[in-house]
């Protein structure tokens, strides 16, 4: 039988293979749109499961049938609103220019950030939005409502959707408030989900970049990564020569991902014992088709779709079945 040919892992398009500085992600870029509400949410990756739904796609072979697609679990509890921030765009690029804080701070936030101790709400009525280029806050988990057993929350930075003014008047209205994800994503809409991906340690090179076992009549060593370089001078080794090294843990992204579900009715998905090594979803959750990055109880975020699929229709299949099987 002859080999199994194939490119090695380890795409150059995801070089230098940077781990993570955190556990969950930042995100660099935005779509702009025309409502004034926020342009993404977050929650915490619970676990999977399969259901049946009536399939919708209108160019599927299996349209009109019921059929089986995996799912994951999202549980999003409320985000909190922290602060405002507005930039302004100068020589080097857009700066924070001034920030406002809630005066309603959560106990909790100390455990992330130093929390300001003066009241800083009154410079709202003294900021004129056409004095700045764009207008963002900042929003934090409530890690509490959930079952995850901690208490630090994670606290990002989030873009908001309309004019400078339109963004204002949202920012002003929900500082200090509670954002609920039925206010923000709707069933059948697709997303982009940012995570960070699960860490696997020290691995060798086979492993991290696929590099092909040698012969067990080689007289040499048995794996071959190749050329390590050339054979005079420093010994310089090329930097993308496969070695053993510290793999996964990276951010990483997903584009157009299908919300099928979004509710609060957390007994239709609770598997009897619930779920393995977390227990029960408490708050509202979103199902989402197909897999995530990352393990279990970690921070999943979710943006509007940069490259919208034309070809997934904007509303939610119906869906017949939700497994509830015991996982243990």
């Amino acid at each position: 039988m002859g080999n199994v040919r194939r490119p090695r892992h380890g795409s150059m398009q995801y070089w230098p293979r940077v781990r993570a500085r955190r556990s969950y992600p930042r995100v660099r870029s935005w779509v702009s749109a025309k409502e004034a509400k926020l342009l993404g949410f977050a929650g915490y990756k619970i676990g999977m499961t399969h259901l049946l739904l009536t399939d919708n796609r209108p160019n599927s072979k299996t349209k009109g049938q019921d059929i089986s697609c995996p799912a994951t679990v999202v549980e999003c509890p409320p985000l909190k609103m922290v602060s405002i921030r507005f930039y302004k765009r100068d020589a080097y690029g857009s700066r924070v220019a001034t920030e406002v804080f809630t005066n309603k701070v959560d106990k909790d936030l100390q455990r992330t950030l130093p929390v300001p101790k003066k009241d800083t709400t009154q410079k709202l009525s003294q900021i004129n939005p056409k004095d700045y280029d764009t207008v963002t806050v900042l929003l934090h988990t409530q890690p509490r409502l959930t079952a995850l057993g901690k208490k630090k929350p994670e606290i990002f930075e989030m873009a908001l959707g309309g004019s400078v003014e339109e963004k204002f008047a949202y920012a002003k209205e929900n500082l200090g408030k509670e954002v609920k994800v039925e206010d923000i994503l709707k069933e059948g809409q697709q997303v982009d989900i940012h995570a960070v991906t699960k860490g696997k340690g020290f691995q060798g090179p086979v492993k991290r970049f696929g590099v092909t076992l040698r012969s067990h009549k080689s007289e040499k060593t048995k794996r071959g990564p190749g050329s390590l370089g050339a054979w005079c001078g420093q010994g310089h080794i090329m930097y993308r020569v496969a070695h053993a090294g510290k793999m996964g843990y990276h951010t990483r992204t997903e584009y157009n991902k299908w919300l099928l579900k979004i509710t609060n009715d957390s007994s239709k998905i609770n598997p009897s014992g619930g779920f393995m090594r977390l227990g029960n979803v408490k708050s509202s959750y979103v199902l989402v088709k197909g897999s995530i990055p990352g393990p279990s109880k970690r921070l999943i975020r979710f943006t509007a779709p940069i490259r919208e699929n034309k070809g997934i229709p904007k509303d939610a299949p119906a869906i017949q079945y939700i497994s509830v099987e015991s996982h243990q």
